[in-house]
């Protein structure tokens, strides 16, 4: 007789019920840091209704009793085409946030990346063994911090470096606002009576929050608190990002140089051209610029401007497996979630977060089996209503 699963499980049966728990048990300052995006968080919300306009065409007759849900992607086997992308600061939705998803990233089959933001630093994440793991890496003002960044990733064996390039300016995320959000968090006397609800987080939570930091960043004889380092952080972005630091990346970088914030089709065919061996197509998950296009609206002009010379990878909005046969259909080679491995976190932990990837996996192989297709390569334009006559990309 099979165990029977913990209650947690069995009301989570899908992304959207685990967000619903997570915003039960998380403080409402934390699970907003994490959920909300940028001021009226119109493209926050595009980029899940998007999806919904997106009509797939199924073809049953093919026959699909068996599905394989595998790729190749920079040369290491993936067996789902769903990546945990970098989400700063896991750290407050479970302790140890980042190694707990890496663990379950791997243990899935598939690729993590770390944020540069993490409560860990890339040494101790890669000294899980996790892999294939790649390390997200921005362009500040002092290129030699972002230089070391990148010498520190290629020591440590990182398969993949992913360089974000539209957040040089930071968004303004008006719940942030709201809720008096500070780095680390501080929570008044009526916040924390009305936070006894949420006494499981705060327990495991609470005694390490004064020890929370940008363990990245934390240097000998400067002060290493989160305040004082998200201040420095946020001094050096460079809103001078230019094409001249994606060469220069390119030249210092050895291994896949993957381009992370691309919604213009002129920018997906400049970052191929100076050396990137991929792309995502996204737009911070709504936390930049709002008023920004859905990723998945932006998808099929930047995989036409890319001609197939390197994969094209997306992130942002995508909440359920047939979101992701969407975006691969429309030529998508494999999709980063963010906001999913936090909720997965915030409930349990490493088993959430692999939780999170179970329900992907097996909404994918349904929708794949549905629509009458074997493999991944199967996906194709042919099975989106008014895309269907569009040449394959």
């Amino acid at each position: 007789m099979s165990e029977r699963p913990p209650s947690w499980k069995r009301r989570a049966y899908n992304v959207a019920a685990l967000r619903a728990l997570a915003r039960r048990r998380l403080p409402r300052a934390i699970f907003d840091f994490g959920d909300g995006g940028a001021e009226d968080e119109r493209t926050l919300r595009r980029n899940e209704a998007a999806f919904e306009e997106i009509r797939l065409l199924p073809r049953p007759l093919e026959g699909a009793a068996e599905r394989d849900l595998s790729l190749e992607l920079f040369g290491q086997r993936l067996s789902l085409p769903v990546i945990i992308g970098p989400t700063g600061l896991s750290g407050l939705f479970w302790p140890d946030g980042e190694r707990a998803a890496a663990r379950a990233a791997a243990a899935a089959g598939t690729a993590f990346c770390l944020s540069h933001g993490s409560v860990c630093t890339l040494e101790e994440l890669a000294a899980t063994g996790v892999s294939p793991r790649w390390m997200q890496v921005f362009v500040y003002r002092d290129r030699g911090l972002t230089r070391e960044f990148v010498e520190r990733a290629q020591a440590a064996g990182y398969d993949g470096l992913v360089v974000t390039v539209d957040n040089q300016i930071i968004g303004h995320r008006e719940r942030d606002t709201r809720n008096g959000f500070t780095i680390p968090p501080r929570f008044r006397a009526a916040d924390l009576a009305a936070m006894a609800i949420k006494l499981p987080w705060l327990l495991r939570l609470g005694p390490r929050l004064p020890s929370l930091t940008f363990a990245n960043y934390r240097r000998p004889g400067q002060a290493g608190d989160i305040k004082a380092l998200a201040a420095r952080m946020t001094g050096m972005l460079d809103p001078s990002l230019s094409w001249r630091d994606i060469d220069w990346l390119r030249g210092l970088w050895t291994g896949p140089l993957i381009v992370k914030g691309i919604l213009h089709p002129a920018e997906a065919k400049g970052a191929v051209e100076r050396g990137a061996d991929g792309l995502v197509v996204s737009n911070h998950g709504g936390r930049q610029l709002d008023g920004a296009a859905a990723s998945i609206e932006a998808l099929p002009a930047v995989v036409a401007a890319v001609e197939g010379r390197v994969p094209v990878l997306i992130d942002g909005g995508l909440r359920r497996g047939g979101d992701v046969v969407r975006a691969l259909a429309l030529g998508a080679r494999a999709c980063l979630i963010g906001r999913p491995q936090l909720w997965g976190l915030a409930v349990a932990g490493e088993a959430g977060v692999a939780h999170v990837l179970d329900i992907y996996r097996r909404e994918i192989d349904r929708a794949m089996g549905l629509c009458g297709v074997r493999d991944l390569a199967g996906l194709g334009p042919d099975l989106i209503l008014g895309a269907e006559m569009a040449p394959p990309a």
